[in-house]
């Protein structure tokens, strides 16, 4: 680790270095240096992080062992913040050190179609655009409308919209696949279960 540690810290020093000159701005490559070099920066300032926990770690240890029993309760109370705060900033630099899929900052198109159930699966269709669209609002991302087929019910048929945002791939490329629904729809005058995809 600490190897890659350097090695990004080589990088970074040479990325500064490179753009600092002002003709860097017409290059084409501009773009993907500076955003290689904020990757950087935020990678590293993770290892700054663990190098202070280490350091606040090693004092409170020794303060510890002090004779005086107040300070050392203080001292033990403030290790198990710092083991917290440690743990989740491991957790933090091993996600970043992760190889990247390159398709993770991609947009993405999602598509939703009706099928088994007739009336109560349009229903779950629009009901799962709004789940999505209301997830992407929470996160930021934008979200565009690009194909719907409504029905008389208040559902839909089908429906086609993007959602663009950083890493919005990220955090869809798994939403794939058959959602299947049991319930009593609303569509139902009787109460019975209502299966639909």
């Amino acid at each position: 680790m600490e190897q890659k540690e350097q090695t990004m810290r080589e990088e970074f020093a040479a990325l500064a270095e490179r753009l600092q000159d002002p003709s860097i701005y017409t290059n084409k490559d501009y773009p993907k240096l500076a955003k290689r070099q904020s990757e950087l920066e935020r990678t590293l300032a993770l290892f700054d992080e663990k190098h202070r926990l280490a350091d606040a770690r090693s004092q409170a240890e020794d303060m510890a062992k002090s004779s005086d029993n107040e300070l050392a309760d203080m001292a033990r109370a403030e290790l198990e913040d710092i083991e917290t705060r440690a743990t989740a900033n491991d957790t933090a630099l091993a996600e970043a050190l992760t190889p990247k899929d390159p398709n993770d900052e991609r947009d993405v198109i999602m598509e939703i179609r009706a099928a088994a159930g007739g009336d109560e699966s349009s229903l779950f269709a629009g009901e799962l655009y709004r789940m999505y669209a209301r997830w992407a609002e929470v996160h930021n991302y934008k979200i565009e409308l690009i194909s719907e087929s409504p029905n008389e019910v208040g559902g839909y048929k089908d429906l086609t919209f993007a959602i663009r945002g950083v890493d919005a791939f990220r955090n869809l490329k798994f939403e794939a696949g058959v959602h299947r629904v049991q319930r009593v729809p609303t569509t139902e005058s009787q109460g019975r279960i209502h299966t639909s995809t």
